[in-house]
């Protein structure tokens, strides 16, 4: 109880309304029943990421292992309140410049060292500024200081509203300056093999091609947690191979695409499963096609247009995703703050296509081709896979030939990330405000060649970065509401990416499983309170 009266102390001080209604809500959803110590949880992993360093890869199965391994400052309840996490409590200063955090003590690295403010300095400082996500974050920043050892003050230029949104694990997990704070560049410290983090699980063994496996951390700082002896990740790189696993309870969770949408209905049913699609809340996750702005014709907004018309989006939507999501009508996903559907509409019109097309001067050989481009399908399992195809199908009737480009996850990091595309498959997280998880992929700013999950298609418009900057500092929703939905309607006219569907995803658990799902960041969090009944 300790732990619940700090936070309530905290958020008072910040100004925040979370009542202790809004508290409870996130307490186990199974408390009748008395948790119990012991078992190992098992987990889909699909498809395998390149690395388990969230200050390297943000990647949907780095940030549900890395999660559980490393913390950050804070974390999400489901109606998106900052809750405790590596710091206990904090206050915000009248002119919204001056954040100061009061850290948990008695934390210890996984390695035994101390966990003290240093790391929190050195990870903002030197580590997570030069991400993508937390880069835009830490432009504002003025500095970082750490007082002693359990406190540390951020000090802004100017206001940030959405500050407090993005201390979450996904861009700001903490890692240890005993073993990082080297002239080794982060990308080639030896440490990345084995990961060192504050988190309830500690990294046991990653089997390429097979399974990763975390075990219980004995002396996590979190009292009498966590309950699980481990968690094994396994990886099932075939979708029917997945479903029979989830469904004989070989692995008892299964999240995003680690099952084919056609399937999720029926396995959500079956009597020993459990399906929710709560710990979605801070991610709003979208799925897109990048387009390299770069090259032609994408360099041209009217192809980019015509790939609007020409794509049935809502077929997708309905047919390939089984009710999985909506068209997306823009930028921003419904369900995130500042959604403005006030925007030009792109039905799905193939005469509209080729009409830009021609204005264009991209004229049909004998053939009936205009262009021919590349396309990298999102190498997350068959249903991405079928979704690029019918891409294919799709602007083949416009006269678009498209070669399939096939590729791990690894080699799509790779590729998209150093500009060598045409158009790419992706899946991205909001991060529940629009300056944290959607300014990142359009100002001319994060323009980073090689950085994966930054603008990487090259888009730059200095009236959208005067926008989302805006946007960001202004203190009041109406005013942000006013910037936001005028950067919306400018990007959805230019079409810098091709927005197909705002997805509603879920999480599918074995009935073994409880109090997994107890925040707004879903499986990506510590699973510090999970626990499994007997069998």
């Amino acid at each position: 109880m300790k732990l619940v009266s700090q936070a309530r102390r905290a958020i008072v001080k910040c100004g925040f309304a979370l009542a202790a209604a809004a508290t409870m809500a996130n307490l186990p959803v199974h408390a009748a029943e008395t948790p119990q110590y012991g078992g190992v949880l098992t987990a889909i992993l699909h498809p395998e990421p390149p690395s388990l360093i969230l200050a390297l890869q943000q990647v949907a199965g780095t940030q549900m292992i890395g999660g559980k391994i490393f913390e950050s400052l804070l974390t999400y309840s489901f109606d998106l309140k900052p809750l405790p996490s590596l710091a206990k409590s904090w206050e915000v200063s009248d002119d919204k410049l001056t954040y100061t955090f009061h850290l948990q003590q008695g934390v210890t690295w996984h390695d035994g060292k101390p966990f003290s403010s240093a790391d929190v300095v050195f990870s903002y400082e030197k580590v997570l500024s030069k991400t993508p996500r937390t880069r835009g974050m830490m432009q504002n920043v003025e500095s970082v200081t750490a007082p002693d050892a359990n406190t540390v003050v951020f000090k802004l230029k100017e206001p940030y509203a959405a500050f407090l949104y993005g201390l979450d694990i996904g861009g700001g997990a903490i890692v240890p300056k005993h073993l990082y704070d080297v002239d080794t560049p982060i990308g080639q410290n030896p440490n990345n093999a084995h990961p060192i983090g504050t988190g309830p699980f500690k990294f046991k063994k990653w089997e390429r091609g097979s399974y990763v496996e975390l075990v219980k951390n004995e002396n996590y700082w979190k009292e009498g947690r966590p309950y699980l002896d481990g968690i094994t990740y396994r990886v099932i790189p075939d979708a029917a191979s997945r479903r029979l696993a989830i469904e004989q309870g070989t692995v008892m969770q299964a999240w995003l695409q680690d099952l084919e949408p056609m399937d999720v209905p029926r396995v959500a049913k079956l009597p020993n499963m459990t399906h929710t699609n709560k710990g979605f809340e801070y991610w709003s996750t979208m799925q897109w096609i990048e387009l390299n702005n770069a090259r032609e014709p994408f360099n041209d907004k009217r192809f980019r247009q015509a790939l609007m018309y020409a794509i049935n989006r809502k077929f997708i939507a309905e047919k390939i995703m089984v009710g999985q999501g909506v068209p997306a009508t823009g930028p921003i996903h419904h369900n995130t703050r500042f959604y403005d559907s006030n925007v030009k509409k792109y039905d799905y019109d193939p005469e509209k296509a080729i009409a830009l097309l021609e204005e264009m001067g991209l004229k049909p050989n004998g053939d009936g081709v205009r262009v021919t481009i590349g396309m990298i399908p999102l190498p997350y399992g068959e249903m991405p896979r079928r979704v690029a195809e019918y891409i294919k199908q799709n602007l083949s009737k416009v006269g678009i030939a498209v070669n399939l480009e096939s590729t791990d996850v690894g080699g799509w990091v790779s590729r998209v990330g150093n500009w060598d595309y045409d158009m790419a498959g992706n899946g991205v997280f909001q991060y529940a405000d629009p300056a944290i998880g959607v300014a990142r992929t359009y100002v001319g700013s994060n323009i980073r060649k090689g950085v994966m999950f930054s603008n990487t298609s090259q888009y730059n418009n200095p009236k959208v970065d005067e926008l989302f900057n805006l946007a960001a500092k202004a203190s009041d929703d109406e005013q942000r509401q006013r910037y936001y939905s005028e950067a919306q309607k400018i990007l959805v006219e230019d079409v810098p990416l091709v927005w197909l569907v705002d997805t509603n995803y879920g999480t599918i658990l074995n009935k073994r499983v409880h109090d997994a799902i107890t925040t707004g960041l879903g499986v990506v969090d510590t699973y510090s309170d999970a626990w499994l009944s007997k069998e």
